[in-house]
């Protein structure tokens, strides 16, 4: 009886020596893994909507004083060689999937708020970079302007693309009229709901929430994507500039409170020291409403938005890093790079169950190497899209026109997959002079061809599973009408404005 007392109790020893260190050891993974994420960085990455170089200073504008992102940019990364898409739609999924438009198949506008018919972004067949950081142990949050799917139908179109919290202006809900504004009296959908906040003004509510997140989730990794509804139009007053009148006065207005709010966000990551672990992007989606025109190193800039010439895709795009290193660079770089980018630089491969085009510019950001892995870079996309018979949204064209760049040359490509203009980007940056016919070029448009030749022959149309359709959705002839428009658009390039022009613009202030 002595003998099994004193085994029993043997054996209760060993187990409770067990537990302990069974406890111990999850102890000790618990603190490795919170030592890990502790030094995961945190990521903010804003863009401006529908503003080209030609409103930032530290690229050569002259007609606009913006202090605090000049203040950003002198202890940031400056890169000079970077294409967004040409228009809203193709440019933010490109950002979103690390996929060209070719590829995830949102290659025309489409705003599926407004025009409906079942069309969404839908998260369980695209990849998304959030979802990808979500899995890595990072709180995510958006803030601003989606557009892509319809809020009434998917409330939870956010969460399914990897986004723990939002705060989103809707985008104009069909048969909704208070849905259509983004500044004042803004209509915001949030985790409550979609409401009017009335007498706000929308980037005030998003950069407050922006700022709410990073307070409450600092001590964990994590994500701020903020595509701010400012600078498109409706051009409005400001509440630092409510005597602006003209478009003109309104425009400026605008960029100057963009100016501010990223000043904002700023000083918060510095007071709060989430500075000394933090990377901060600032880019913008496309080039600036045509109808306002800049001036930049001294030639008058209208605004390029869904144009394929540099003021429509080459954006702005600065990066500081957490010990802000500070250089100016000429690295290709496109926006389906920085997918692949935040994922290496949270230590994370790319995603196994999709196909990424993107390449990590994480060696440039490092000042590890002088180029990104690019040999060129592309830009594609906008204008409507296209509701077929069987009511689902495809492409208006099977191979879109598009252009292809490296450090030197431009080509542009028509829809039978054939280069028909080459430009000099280093001697003619404005696009002046089409080099096609000069025989020394052969060699550089061959070199071309064969990257050109190398693509897809065929572009992907969108991959969704389709929504139900409200009553307000746009009617299919009108849909229709448009995108035949644009099928016939006489060209893609949005030359200079001129002096007379400027000053006709600008005059209607006084």
């Amino acid at each position: 009886m002595k003998s099994n007392i004193i085994k029993k109790l043997l054996l209760l020893t060993l187990v409770v020596g067990l537990c302990s260190c069974k406890e111990k050891v999850e102890e000790t993974a618990e603190v490795v893994k919170k030592e890990e994420l502790e030094k995961q960085p945190n990521f903010v990455f804003i863009m401006v909507d529908d503003l080209g170089k030609e409103w930032f200073p530290t690229y050569g504008a002259t007609e606009i004083t913006t202090p605090r992102i000049d203040a950003l940019v002198n202890t940031s990364i400056k890169f000079n060689n970077v294409y967004s898409m040409p228009q809203c739609t193709p440019s933010r999924v490109a950002l979103i999937t690390g996929q060209y438009p070719y590829n995830n198949g949102w290659v025309n506008h489409y705003d599926v708020p407004r025009w409906g018919h079942g069309a969404n972004f839908d998260a369980d067949k695209n990849p998304s970079f959030a979802k990808s950081l979500q899995q890595l142990g990072y709180k995510t949050c958006i803030a601003g302007k989606w557009q892509i799917n319809d809020f009434r139908i998917e409330p939870n179109a956010m969460k399914k693309a990897g986004f723990d919290d939002f705060c989103m202006w809707t985008g104009y809900e069909s048969g909704n009229a208070p849905s259509d504004n983004r500044y004042w009296d803004s209509y915001i959908f949030t985790t409550e709901g979609s409401k009017t906040y009335s007498g706000k003004f929308g980037p005030d509510i998003f950069s407050d929430f922006v700022i709410k997140f990073m307070t409450e989730n600092k001590e964990v990794p994590f994500c701020v994507y903020y595509p701010m509804v400012l600078t498109h139009s409706p051009f409005v007053r400001t509440p630092h500039e409510p005597e602006a009148k003209t478009k003109y006065e309104k425009h400026l207005a605008m960029v100057r409170y963009t100016d501010y709010i990223v000043g904002k966000i700023l000083d918060h990551l510095e007071k709060s020291g989430l500075s000394d672990n933090t990377y901060v992007v600032l880019t913008t989606d496309n080039g600036t409403s045509p109808s306002i025109i800049g001036k930049r190193n001294g030639a008058y800039i209208r605004g390029g938005k869904a144009y394929l010439t540099e003021n429509g895709i080459n954006a702005p795009f600065i990066v500081r890093t957490p010990d802000q290193k500070h250089f100016e660079t000429n690295a290709l770089v496109d926006f389906t790079d920085v997918f692949p980018t935040l994922l290496e630089l949270a230590s994370a491969d790319k995603p196994s169950d999709y196909e990424l085009d993107g390449y990590s510019f994480a060696n440039v950001i490092r000042a590890e190497d002088k180029n990104s892995e690019r040999d060129y870079i592309l830009s594609m996309g906008g204008l409507s899209g296209h509701v077929n018979t069987e009511g689902r949204l495809v492409n208006n064209i099977i191979f879109r026109d598009r252009v292809l760049r490296n450090e030197k040359y431009k080509v542009y490509v028509d829809t039978l997959q054939q280069i028909h203009r080459l430009f000099d980007m280093e001697n003619d940056p404005y696009e002046t002079q089409n080099l096609i016919d000069h025989s020394e070029m052969q060699s550089v448009l061959n070199e071309f061809q064969i990257k050109v030749d190398a693509l897809p022959k065929s572009d992907s149309n969108p991959k969704y599973s389709k929504t139900k359709g409200l009553p307000t959705d746009i009617k299919l002839e009108v849909i229709r009408k448009t995108a035949a428009r644009t099928k016939g658009r006489k060209t893609n390039m949005m030359g200079l404005a001129n002096e007379e022009q400027f000053l006709k613009l600008t005059a209607q202030e006084h």
